[in-house]
C-alpha cells in the first residue's frame, strides 16, 4: 500500500543576506503555516557553523527535518518592519543575533515574477518549470528538490526587492558591511540568491 502524503504550505517571505564578517543570514517570515505565523533564521557563520534560531519546539523540529543545521537555539524570534527612506526596514532580534536590513526597490527577477498570475505562481507546476530558468538566473537557486527525510520542497516566487544595507551583532561582534551570500550556507537542495534580496515566496512541502 502506498504511503499517504501530506501537503504543507508556507506562504511569507525569504530575505537572503550576507556580510564582510563572513555570516550568512536567512530570514524567513510566515504569515501562513501549518505552524501559525512565525519567523525564523538561519545563520551560517564565518566557518561555516549552520545555526537555526527557531521560536519554538514545534518550529525547530519542522525545520531541523527539512534542512540541516550544526546547531539549534530555542529563542524568541522578534521581526519588527517599519519604513525607511528608501523603503522598509527590518528590525530582527533572536537571541545571540541583532540584525537591521534595509529592503530597496524591486528587482529585474521581481518585476518578472509580479507579472505572473498569483494562483499560477503559488503552484508546484510553476516551481517545476521555473527551476531551469532559476538555476541559470541565479545560480545555486533551485525552485524544486529534495529534501530530509524524504520530502519534496517547492518554492513559488510572487516577488522580489533588494536588500541594500544590514547592521547588527552576531554573540556580540560586528556583523560588517552587506555582502552576497557565499559562499552557499548549504543548509537545503537550494540557496538563496547570491545578491542579498528579500523574495515573497510560496513554500510547498509534501511529506510522507
Amino acid at each position: 500500500m502506498a504511503r499517504r502524503r501530506t501537503v504543507d504550505r508556507f506562504d511569507g517571505r525569504i530575505l537572503g543576506a550576507g556580510t564582510s564578517s563572513g555570516v550568512r543570514l536567512v530570514v524567513g517570515d510566515w504569515a501562513g503555516s501549518p505552524l501559525g505565523s512565525f519567523t525564523d533564521v538561519m545563520v551560517a557563520t564565518a566557518d561555516d557553523r549552520r545555526v537555526l534560531l527557531a521560536p519554538t519546539e514545534a518550529v525547530a523540529d519542522y525545520v531541523t527535518s527539512t534542512y540541516t543545521f550544526d546547531e539549534v537555539v530555542r529563542c524568541d524570534v522578534a521581526l519588527t518592519e517599519t519604513a525607511a527612506e528608501a523603503g522598509t526596514r527590518w528590525l530582527v532580534e533572536a537571541g545571540p543575533l541583532v540584525a537591521r536590513l534595509d529592503l530597496g526597490s524591486r528587482t529585474a527577477t521581481g518585476w518578472l515574477l509580479a507579472a505572473i498570475p498569483g494562483p499560477l505562481s503559488r503552484s508546484r507546476v510553476f516551481a517545476t518549470l521555473a527551476d531551469p530558468v532559476a538555476r541559470l538566473v541565479h545560480p545555486g537557486v533551485r525552485t524544486r528538490g529534495s529534501a530530509g527525510n524524504g520530502r519534496r520542497e517547492y518554492y513559488g516566487a510572487r516577488d522580489q526587492h533588494a536588500v541594500t544595507h544590514v547592521a547588527g551583532t552576531w554573540q556580540g561582534r560586528d556583523l560588517g558591511r552587506l555582502g552576497d551570500v557565499a559562499p552557499d550556507p548549504r543548509f537545503g537542495f537550494s540557496s538563496t540568491p547570491a545578491r542579498p534580496s528579500l523574495t515573497r515566496v510560496t513554500t510547498t512541502v509534501v511529506r510522507v
